[in-house]
């Protein structure tokens, strides 16, 4: 099958059962590996979708950890770090029921680090963001998943990772990159993904 592309938003605002927003986006990366490497490699019912024994074949590009001014929401919430995550190889055929199995588990990662969706208020802080932001040329119109995300082109908190993604891996050892008013077109802005 040949290779296609997946991109993730992460961000956070507040502290998690992990701590910081930066020690929980640094918790959450190796587990995210872990979940995309479970999710490429399995069916929709869960079984492994291979029986040759290779390798899940993909990559993860990470980008690096930018600290950014809330765009939304109460003014007074705490800046967000925001990353995104590329993963490129053998996801599979882009599919609905594939995506909205893949949310669930981001939502169930979310859950983990203490975010509750119905109790927050929209924009406003969190401890914890993942958001499918495209998956190919798949687009989705569902009630659960928008695909492509439907303000991925707005938000340079979300296109400036994206785009240090596609040009290589950071290993988030490094303090967060400041982006502020002066690094954004006067139409974006930078919050949560979602």
């Amino acid at each position: 099958m040949p290779a296609t592309r997946l991109a993730l938003a992460l961000g956070a605002n507040l502290p998690s059962s992990a701590g910081s927003p930066h020690q929980t986006l640094l918790a959450v990366r190796p587990q995210l590996e872990v979940v995309l490497a479970g999710w490429a490699d399995s069916g929709l019912d869960g079984a492994s979708g291979r029986d040759d024994g290779r390798d899940q074949g993909f990559r993860c590009a990470w980008s690096p950890l930018l600290d950014t001014a809330p765009v939304g929401g109460p003014p007074d919430q705490p800046s967000y770090l925001n990353a995104v995550v590329l993963v490129t190889g053998d996801l599979g055929d882009p599919c609905l029921e594939k995506a909205l199995a893949l949310l669930d588990q981001l939502h169930a990662i979310e859950r983990q680090f203490g975010r509750d969706r119905a109790r927050e208020q929209r924009w406003g802080p969190r401890p914890l963001d993942l958001d499918l932001l495209f998956w190919e040329e798949l687009r989705l119109d569902h009630q659960r998943l928008q695909l492509p995300h439907p303000r991925l082109h707005l938000r340079d908190f979300v296109l400036q990772p994206l785009l240090a993604a596609m040009t290589g891996s950071a290993s988030w050892d490094e303090q967060p990159v400041m982006l502020g008013p002066s690094d954004l077109p006067a139409s974006h802005g930078s919050a949560a993904a979602s």
